[in-house]
């Protein structure tokens, strides 16, 4: 381990060609690249299908809003994730660097929501029936809600009031779609659809539960939440708890431990949620969903990799690190690492990962983590670099070294 590192000052490979620097550009982005092909095939489709019926219209809007719901679902995400990771790491880099792209799918879901959207405005502006009128009006007027509130703008500054709105127009809005395919007497398969899409929303509710849970209080910044009931989720996935099941969820990495039952989580103090979790240590919390897959997951398509971390982010790292399923190395710069997340946790760490690099920014300020990552990358002899911090320090390295032509990932923020 090095605790007190000399330099941050590896000098950085060239940038790569001008287009494939714009082809890494956060706003080109595979999200955005998803996004925008959900919307270009749906006009294609508009184009080949010139002035297409009402019931056309109809079903155009119902595929494309379940299309929107059901990339979102825990199963469907995990199916993902183990269909792009079953790549051997025999086949070319390029390649699987852009399966590692799959946490991305979030474009599937954004791409749908608006052509699903545009479609049904479409059908509601073709609509003679004042009953269909009423509820068409009603459900685009919602969806206009969900959509706007989901902008990153209004996500990023009111998060909680985006996850209400989010969930209680989806539920809404779904309730409407019953109620206008109904009274249009559409036939057997929009029921079928959305029979599909009720279960898959509802799916994640029916295993909701309050289970107790022990915490432990290294400092006044983190808590280490330790649960057994009865389920030992895989290394990289995360789960959502509450205090407050109607209100507000907050998702973390699971972190289990070899040959052990159970699972932790490390909860650290980022708001008003995590501060009185912190402060107030309640003895059960809610969980609900299933166990699903996140960023680091995609390690597996790799030979090597270089985890990079700062603060709490040590935690969706901690359990790909124990579970040593891929050469790792790890960069890791957090405030008095040992004060903060207790001795336990630190020379747990350091148990597998004797030659990590720990950054105490107490002491030494906050380092250039791009320069730091790329010398790990580049000694250690990784292929790819998985980040977890903040946004900005997230994007900061991964399109860094991206522009450079080295694979890197982390968060994109986008729920």
């Amino acid at each position: 381990m090095t605790t007190a590192p000399l330099r941050d000052t590896a000098e950085l490979p060239p940038l790569t060609a001008p287009v494939r620097r714009l082809l890494k550009h956060p706003r080109l982005m595979h999200y955005n690249r998803l996004a925008g092909s959900v919307i270009a095939v749906n006009l294609f489709f508009l184009y080949v299908s010139w002035r297409p019926s009402a019931q056309t219209l109809a079903h155009a809007s119902l595929a494309n809003l379940a299309l929107a719901v059901l990339v979102r679902q825990q199963y469907v995400i995990n199916l993902f994730f183990r269909l792009a990771t079953s790549a051997p790491t025999t086949w070319p880099l390029k390649i699987r660097w852009t399966l590692g792209k799959v946490y991305h799918f979030g474009g599937l879901h954004v791409g749908g929501a608006l052509a699903g959207t545009g479609w049904f405005l479409a059908l509601t502006l073709t609509t003679t029936d004042p009953a269909l009128l009423v509820v068409g009006w009603t459900l685009i007027t919602l969806l206009a809600v969900v959509v706007v509130t989901a902008l990153p703008p209004f996500r990023s500054r009111h998060h909680d009031h985006f996850e209400k709105i989010h969930r209680f127009g989806g539920w809404t809005a779904l309730v409407l779609f019953w109620t206008h395919t109904l009274l249009s007497s559409s036939g057997p398969v929009p029921l079928i659809v959305l029979a599909i899409v009720t279960f898959s929303v509802a799916l994640p509710w029916l295993r909701l539960r309050k289970v107790d849970v022990r915490l432990e209080r290294p400092s006044p910044h983190v808590v280490l939440a330790r649960f057994d009931h009865g389920e030992t989720p895989f290394a990289g996935s995360s789960t959502a708890i509450s205090r407050s099941p109607l209100k507000e969820w907050h998702s973390f990495a699971n972190v289990p431990a070899p040959g052990e039952s159970g699972f932790r989580l490390t909860i650290s103090r980022a708001g008003d949620w995590t501060g009185s979790f912190i402060d107030d240590l309640p003895d059960r919390v809610w969980v609900k969903g299933i166990t699903t897959a996140g960023v680091a997951n995609i390690e597996t398509l790799f030979k090597k990799v270089v985890y990079v971390a700062t603060g709490s982010g040590i935690g969706p790292c901690l359990p790909h690190l124990l579970a040593a399923e891929v050469p790792a190395r790890l960069v890791w710069a957090t405030r008095d690492p040992r004060s903060t997340y207790g001795d336990a946790l630190i020379d747990e760490i350091l148990a597998v990962q004797p030659h990590a690099l720990i950054w105490d920014t107490s002491r030494h300020g906050k380092p250039d983590m791009v320069r730091l990552a790329y010398e790990a990358y580049r000694d250690f002899g990784a292929e790819a670099v998985i980040c977890i911090s903040n946004k900005k320090l997230t994007w900061q390295v991964v399109h860094g070294l991206e522009r450079r032509g080295i694979p890197a990932y982390g968060a994109i923020w986008d729920s």
